[in-house]
Order: structure tokens, then C-alpha cells, then sequence
């Protein structure tokens, strides 16, 4: 099946600002340690660039933002918030700190253990949100650094991408250091995107 297939490590090395927008669609998939699929078709993503005063990578590589700064098609997670772990597509190339923040999903398979993970059974919130994702999915630190190509425990399949058409813009969610870009991209009126929404899409 075509749109099962994993996205290839061309896809992941180009800059993150055309990574985010092709990653609508796509499929996020997560392996439980016994064994267990869990999957969502991503709604929302954002960008992070190198010379981005928001991003991790602005100032120098540290052993926090190491992954960000290695091969793309990686997994980059960071906690933030005192409690919240948040999953990351590293893009680019080695040295050229790019990622993608995974910002929403909607939920294909696996419901009812991502609900289990989460303390709530609905379908709509169960991802609307970088910390819900990472928690219905029990994406932590220990997946820092994961293979998304070749790796067993998480992955991008090819899914169905979203049409242009159908791909809003807006400011990122909770940025305010610098000049804010349009970096934050959602697929237009989808009921699983997250309840951030800084400004009116264009």
C-alpha cells in the first residue's frame, strides 16, 4: 500500500518551512514497546530555522539540542513547561539546526490506548496539541534521537498530503522573541487541530 510506505531521508533534508506544510497528511506512527501500533495523520505542524531567535538551535548545540543538529529524518524531543515533552522532525542538514514541532494529529489507530495514556477518551482531544501528542503516543526522552527511516519505534508514513489549497497559516503558537514568520501550518477548519490559534489563518 503506497500511502503506507515510510518517507525517505530526502524528504526530511530540505529546510523546515517545506518540510512543515509537506508533513499534513502524512502518517505518524509509534510502536509500542510489546509490540502495540498506534497511529494519527498529522494536522498541524511549525518550523523552527537556524538564525530563528525561537528556536532551540539559535545560539549553540548543548547536549539539551544536540539532535537538532545532526543527520535529518531524526527524532528531536525536549520537555518544556515543567511537564509537557514535545516531538520534533529534525530536517536540514548535519550542522544546520531545522525542525519541524509535530503540533497535532488526528487519531487513527490505537484510540483506546492513546486514551489510556491520557486520562480522557475524546477522539478530538486526544492530540490537539504538542504535550497531548507526545503523551497519547508515549513519546518521551528515551525517543530523542529515534530513526524515523529505518527505526522500529516511530515513523512517517506517506499517507494522503494535504492539497495546497486545503493548508492555513498562521503565527506560531506562544512566539513572541523577534519578528514572528507565518511558520505555524494546519489544515484548514479540521476539527483535531489544537485550540492555539495566535491569529486568523490567511
Amino acid at each position: 500500500m503506497t500511502g503506507r510506505r515510510r518517507l525517505t531521508r530526502a524528504f526530511f533534508a530540505r529546510p523546515a518551512v517545506e518540510v512543515a506544510p509537506d508533513l499534513l497528511g502524512r502518517t505518524l506512527v509509534r510502536i509500542l514497546p510489546d509490540g502495540r501500533r498506534l497511529a494519527g495523520r498529522i494536522v498541524e505542524t511549525e518550523a523552527y530555522e537556524p538564525g530563528d531567535p525561537a528556536s532551540h538551535g539559535f545560539r549553540r548545540m548543548s547536549p539539551r539540542n544536540a539532535t537538532m543538529f545532526g543527520r535529518p529524518g531524526f527524532l528531536y524531543v525536549y520537555f518544556t513547561y515543567g511537564n509537557h515533552w514535545m516531538g520534533n522532525v529534525v530536517a536540514r542538514r548535519v550542522g544546520e539546526p531545522s525542525a519541524v514541532l509535530l503540533r497535532a494529529l488526528e487519531p487513527l489507530e490505537g484510540t483506546a490506548e492513546m486514551a489510556s495514556f491520557r486520562g480522557r477518551g475524546s477522539p478530538m482531544d486526544l492530540c490537539s496539541g504538542p504535550g497531548k501528542l507526545c503523551r497519547a503516543l508515549a513519546i518521551d526522552r528515551r525517543l530523542d534521537g529515534a530513526g524515523l527511516v529505518r527505526g522500529p519505534a516511530v515513523w512517517l508514513e506517506e499517507g494522503t498530503p494535504a492539497e495546497p489549497n486545503a493548508i492555513a497559516t498562521t503565527g506560531r503558537v506562544g512566539v513572541s522573541v523577534g519578528v514572528e514568520p507565518q511558520w505555524r501550518f494546519l489544515v484548514r477548519s479540521d476539527p483535531f487541530v489544537s485550540r492555539g490559534r495566535p491569529g486568523p489563518p490567511r
